[in-house]
């Protein structure tokens, strides 16, 4: 490959997967780094063969065995070496990848908000719980509920019915009014989205939909054994082998700032054109804000038209525009409400890794003070997950991107020259 017209591109979802396929349409050459082993990301999760969006299919039958195309799979991005270096981990240890022009499509992580029972054995993101069922988890015969907010928990009860589970509820936080308002906006502006939306329903019209609704906690015998939540100013219990729970997604941000591209709001900040603050690097797809699949490959093209020094056609303009109304449209229907801060209790468990308590976090002023004092972030996760949680429960600015961006083996580390 010539680095002339040599495109990498972090992440294999539908933003990266659209980019790759827009950049070889060009002419160039692309390299496309992942860390799962079968394309598609969370999306389009499965790999080929198990995919039900076409376009899935339709991109990976351009790429696949393309001669201007690699694919490293089971290839980690720990961090960077310099400003346009990429350090991995692989299993065969560390390596660098040097780069000149760069599209990030890393994608986006849920948003965990503690509750009491959140660590229990049988807890998961709604995301989470359907990727475990996606990637072949046994649910067949089992009991499941997904709470939380926004469309994740249709599709997550949807998958884990199809997968012969009983979802004994769907329990949302935005009260019935509100989702009439943003099924009314999908109407007359989004029809597509709102057949889809219409399909889903249909899909779970026997399951339980309980608006404007929260969890109160997780209840167990080391194990989970089902849930009670609030609605109405009543508590029920529903009794459950699984618990998703899920309240929207958060971009991943951390290998965009370990490179030195801006953020704004959360998510990597980009120009019209997907371009980051580096004039080096694009990004597309959830982590420059959430808006789902349509949204990811519209941006994903931009991005790899844009690095190439490429504008679009006008056929993706109108689908760039919708996906991003549909972005914004998403972002203000299911905001997470500060009703969700009272799940949280002062004996709840906060950060998980190191089991640090909400009571323990209250007394201090920002993320650093606290860090200091009750090592809140320095497990595993590194903020990861308790981050995001703190900012939503006190206001805290999450914490700093810092090599490496993932746990990486001492093995690794060492191989990187």
């Amino acid at each position: 490959m010539t680095s002339e017209r040599l495109l990498h591109i972090v992440g294999s979802g539908p933003a990266g997967l659209a980019a790759a396929h827009a950049a070889l349409d060009a002419g160039a050459s692309v390299c496309l780094i992942d860390d799962n082993h079968a394309p598609g990301g969370q999306i389009w999760r499965g790999g080929p063969g198990r995919w039900t969006d076409a376009r899935a299919t339709r991109i990976w039958t351009a790429l696949h065995d393309h001669p201007r195309f690699t694919h490293r799979t089971g290839t980690q991005v720990i961090g960077c070496a310099d400003a346009n270096t990429l350090l991995v981990e692989t299993a065969d240890g560390g390596a660098a990848i040097p780069f000149e022009r760069l599209v990030l499509c890393t994608g986006a992580r849920e948003l965990s908000l503690p509750f009491p029972g959140w660590t229990l054995p049988g807890v998961t993101g709604a995301g989470g719980l359907q990727a475990l069922i996606k990637g072949g988890m046994p649910v067949r015969d089992r009991t499941v509920v997904v709470a939380g907010t926004g469309p994740l928990l249709l599709a997550t009860a949807a998958t884990a019915l199809r997968a012969g589970a009983r979802v004994a509820a769907i329990v949302e936080h935005q009260p019935w009014s509100r989702l009439t308002g943003f099924g009314l906006a999908l109407l007359a502006r989004h029809r597509g989205k709102f057949v889809q939306a219409a399909s889903l329903f249909a899909a779970l019209r026997a399951v339980p939909y309980v608006t404007g609704a929260r969890i109160v906690a997780a209840t167990d015998d080391d194990i989970l054994r089902g849930v009670t939540i609030t609605t109405g100013g009543k508590e029920v219990t529903y009794s459950c082998d699984f618990l998703g729970a899920g309240f929207g997604l958060v971009p991943n941000t951390d290998l965009a700032r370990a490179l030195g591209c801006a953020t704004a709001d959360g998510a990597i900040l980009v120009d019209a054109t997907q371009e980051t603050s580096r004039e080096d690097i694009w990004a597309a797809g959830e982590c420059t804000g959430i808006g789902g699949v349509d949204k990811a490959v519209a941006e994903g093209r931009l991005a790899a038209l844009a690095a190439l020094a490429l504008h679009p056609s006008a056929r993706d303009i109108p689908g760039l525009r919708a996906s991003r109304a549909f972005a914004a449209l998403l972002a203000r229907a299911f905001a997470p409400g500060d009703a969700l801060k009272t799940m949280c209790r002062p004996d709840t468990i906060v950060c998980r890794c190191e089991d640090v308590t909400a009571a323990q976090l209250l007394p201090h002023r920002d993320w650093r003070e606290a860090k200091l004092a009750t090592r809140v972030g320095m497990g595993p996760c590194q903020g990861k997950t308790c981050g995001p949680g703190c900012a939503f429960l006190f206001g805290w600015t999450p914490p700093d991107s810092r090599l490496p961006i993932m746990p990486a083996s001492a093995r690794a580390l060492s191989r990187i020259e």
